[in-house]
């Protein structure tokens, strides 16, 4: 059985501005920082051989410091983890959307299918990226455990399709700054063969409330 563990980013000062990151940047605040040592202290001891990561600086410095007390494994970047890219709304402060900009917004977390921002990118989209990169994990070597650090929405949308839920399925996972998930690929007679979700959101390791990025 192959697990592999995902971290979503600490976080960022757009997260606490409530402002729209996607495939822009914005740097980790202090409280992200030491969200990403109290999840680094985590998995440290969770045996992970390999970390891939979004090539955005918040996940970029979220790995870091996760490689830090990870010795020994392999990092990779991959830009296929980066989060959803949400076109023409990118650094846009939420709170000041128009609202035909709004509609474009919560189509990508009601469930609207075929939900797109201007010079954005679909959920389905985003799906297929994620999706190849386990694949990716799939051809490592036998004994290796993985960790994947994206993004909220990246992984939000990665769960739920492993559930079985469409790509533009209702968004309805938590997946708070430096929360902790795993995945497993099996072959079980209880469950579905292929990848299962045996955990997702797990925050049990920081000492303070994570915010979310959409509720304050």
């Amino acid at each position: 059985m192959l697990q592999v563990y995902l971290v979503r980013h600490g976080e960022t000062e757009w997260n606490v501005a409530r402002r729209i990151q996607g495939q822009s940047d914005s740097s980790l605040t202090a409280q992200g920082e030491q969200q990403a040592y109290q999840v680094a202290n985590r998995v440290k001891t969770l045996g992970i051989t390999h970390i891939f990561t979004s090539d955005l600086g918040r996940t970029r410095r979220t790995t870091e410091i996760i490689a830090q007390s990870c010795h020994h494994c392999e990092v990779v970047e991959d830009p296929n983890l980066r989060e959803l890219n949400m076109g023409v709304l990118e650094m846009r402060d939420i709170d000041t959307l128009s609202p035909q900009e709004e509609t474009w917004r919560k189509q990508l977390v009601d469930g609207t299918p075929n939900g797109r921002i201007p010079e954005g990118e679909s959920m389905a989209e985003m799906a297929t990226r994620m999706h190849q990169v386990l694949d990716r994990c799939l051809a490592l070597p036998p004994g290796s455990r993985p960790l994947l650090v994206s993004h909220g929405m990246a992984l939000g949308c990665l769960l739920s399709t492993i559930l079985g839920l469409p790509d533009s399925a209702e968004r309805r996972l938590r997946l708070r700054n430096c929360s902790l998930s795993r995945i497993d690929y099996q072959q079980s007679p209880w469950l579905a063969s292929g990848w299962v979700v045996e955990t997702a959101g797990d925050v049990s390791h920081l000492d303070t409330p994570a915010l979310d990025e959409l509720q304050r």
